[in-house]
């Protein structure tokens, strides 16, 4: 019974609707990232390199064994450093993409807590802090001029 209540209470305070949300948005960012590497930053990359599509980039260390009818006997075994370099790209435009939007959020947020910035409306936790700071400080004066 306890742990369908934590469920109830993990499900309602909205964390199970913010993972469902952000896998959501992560499994369409990963798209728009995997189209933008295949066919925006490879086929520059491949003109600049004569044609060479890197995803085809491979060592190969065992070449395919075929009979004289084409049926493969065995298969080819290769490294494929092609793929990799493609994933790499991959991360480090994803990383670079995650960077600026965690910077760009960090920013609103900073401009949000600032109680003397008016431009964003400020939490209300942080204007009960401000207000009760302003008290302690007011608390303060007021006692240091009775002691003087």
């Amino acid at each position: 019974m306890k742990l369908i209540k934590e469920f109830k209470e993990f499900a309602v305070k909205g964390n199970m609707m913010d993972m469902a949300i952000g896998i959501i948005i992560g499994a369409s960012f990963n798209k728009v990232i995997d189209v933008l590497v295949k066919k925006v930053f490879l086929p520059p990359l491949s003109l600049l390199t004569d044609g060479v599509n890197f995803q085809d980039r491979k060592i190969i260390l065992k070449e395919v064994v075929k009979d004289g009818s084409g049926t493969v006997l065995t298969d080819e075994v290769a490294i494929g450093y092609g793929a990799l370099a493609e994933a790499f790209l991959d991360f480090l435009i994803i990383g670079f993409t995650v960077f600026i939007v965690v910077k760009f959020m960090n920013r609103l947020r900073n401009k949000a807590q600032d109680p003397k910035n008016k431009t964003v409306a400020t939490p209300k936790d942080i204007e009960l802090l401000t207000k009760l700071n302003d008290l302690m400080e007011e608390q303060n004066q007021l006692l240091k001029s009775n002691n003087t």
